[in-house]
């Protein structure tokens, strides 16, 4: 796939004598043209709010990712660059320790001030300074770095307003659904897509974009393995609630166990209870819509996967065997783009005839895995603040693998991995069986 979102709409010209960083610099500023396009129609309010410490007010990732472009490309690579505002330095700076201090990120729903206005012409003021950057001034390395950073920001925005709506009584809608939700069906049942195990080439392997995590590559030994054919879906999951798998100990992992108790956890994230006590919707960014028996289950938490797993007899993927089985799996099966004027934003059932292998591998729903978020053997972080971008979190995470349905369709590949603690699941985050 390429590293770049090629679909970007290029002017009727030729292309024939352009700089190679001519293209990566109009991919970037494309990129930040879409960010800007996910909060048209929201108002300063909706991109103001925090609604937990975990998620980030829209506005501040606005922000944030244009404080990334200038403290780390503008500034030390464009002559006579004017920093747009001092104080952006502290209050957009997310974990660079080695930057400077920063605002608590608890506190960032208090920022009413900047105003949305104000990020905006932040936003124009760097965009105008990127344009300006020559091809030897230009550190392609990092311009890419920042759009993948972008990238990443985009789909944390999406899910962070989906927490936030959430809160709202109103249950308000990010934007209206493009077409009537399909209908309900019962999922087919799971069939096993079995792999050969052996020596198996793990990690980054070409010279387009991987962030610092996915590589070195490395080898590693698998066993003879199976996966579902299909991620875990709601149905599935219904079935799990009425079997008393929330209330099933030997299920749990105690850290797990602890966290349901103590939370009152008894359904995935944003599910409706209707006043007979069923589950009939869910909370989207479509605002509330009817709970799709076949559709996957999203907004687990590790600890759930974990737990559906071990009710169903099975278990979860590692982290390598995911990766080796979506080498064989064409990243055409992922999801259309997302940024059309009116895209479905919710993960919607597979084709359930569209092939014999694994479906739904792309941009569904972010998949847990069995693996710890750890570095591969050999793994340095570069040198410098951008040496902070993924090596400092390698602790106490797990490893998810695919995409969802929030993820800008550059950004999905098959070395990715994206971590998350275990009791966290405002993501769009499900999971799909694995057996030996």
């Amino acid at each position: 796939m390429p590293t770049l979102d090629l679909a970007l709409p290029l002017h009727a010209h030729d292309h024939s004598h352009e700089h190679p960083h001519d293209h990566l610099l109009q991919a970037v500023l494309h990129t930040r043209a879409r960010s800007v396009a996910l909060v048209q129609g929201l108002s300063d309010a909706d991109c103001t709010v925090q609604s937990m410490p975990d998620a980030s007010p829209a506005k501040w990732h606005l922000a944030h990712t244009t404080w990334f472009f200038e403290e780390f490309i503008l500034a030390p690579h464009l002559p006579g660059y004017r920093v747009f505002d001092p104080a952006f330095r502290y209050l957009f700076n997310s974990y660079y320790d080695t930057v400077g201090p920063r605002h608590p990120r608890p506190q960032r729903g208090l920022l009413t001030r900047p105003p949305l206005e104000q990020i905006l012409a932040f936003r124009a003021h760097v965009d105008a300074a990127l344009q300006r950057l020559t091809r030897e001034a230009a550190p392609a390395s990092l311009l890419e770095l920042g759009l993948h950073h972008e990238q990443q920001h985009q789909e944390l925005l999406l899910t962070d307003l989906l927490h936030l709506f959430a809160q709202n009584p109103l249950y308000p809608a990010y934007r209206v659904a493009p077409g009537p939700m399909p209908g309900a069906q019962n999922p087919a049942p799971v069939r096993w897509v079995s792999f050969s195990g052996g020596l198996t080439d793990i990690g980054h392997a070409d010279e387009r974009f991987a962030f610092d995590n996915e590589g070195p590559r490395h080898r590693v030994w698998l066993d003879d393995y199976a996966l579902a054919h299909r991620p875990v879906c709601n149905a599935d999951w219904l079935d799990f609630i009425a079997d008393d798998g929330y209330a099933t100990p030997a299920l749990w992992l105690a850290d797990g166990w602890r966290w349901v108790q103590e939370q009152n956890i008894r359904a995935p994230a944003y599910w409706q209870t209707h006043g007979d006590g069923f589950h009939t919707q869910t909370m989207t960014l479509h605002g509330l819509q009817p709970l799709l028996p076949q559709a996957p289950v999203t907004h687990l938490s590790f600890y759930e996967a974990d737990a559906y797993a071990r009710w169903a007899g099975a278990r979860l993927p590692t982290e390598f065997e995911w990766e080796a089985a979506s080498r064989r799996q064409p990243l055409s099966s992922a999801t259309p783009a997302q940024f059309a004027d009116h895209p479905w934003r919710f993960p919607l059932p597979a084709d359930d005839l569209a092939t014999d292998g694994l479906q739904t591998l792309w941009g569904g729903v972010w998949e847990w895995t069995a693996s710890a978020y750890l570095p591969y053997p050999g793994f340095h972080p570069a040198p410098g603040a951008v040496g902070e971008y993924n090596g400092k979190f390698m602790s106490g995470q797990m490893v998810l693998r695919g995409g969802s349905c929030a993820t800008p369709p550059g950004h999905i590949r098959p070395s990715y991995r994206n971590f998350f603690y275990p009791h966290q699941r405002w993501q769009f985050t499900g999971l799909r069986l694995a057996r030996a």
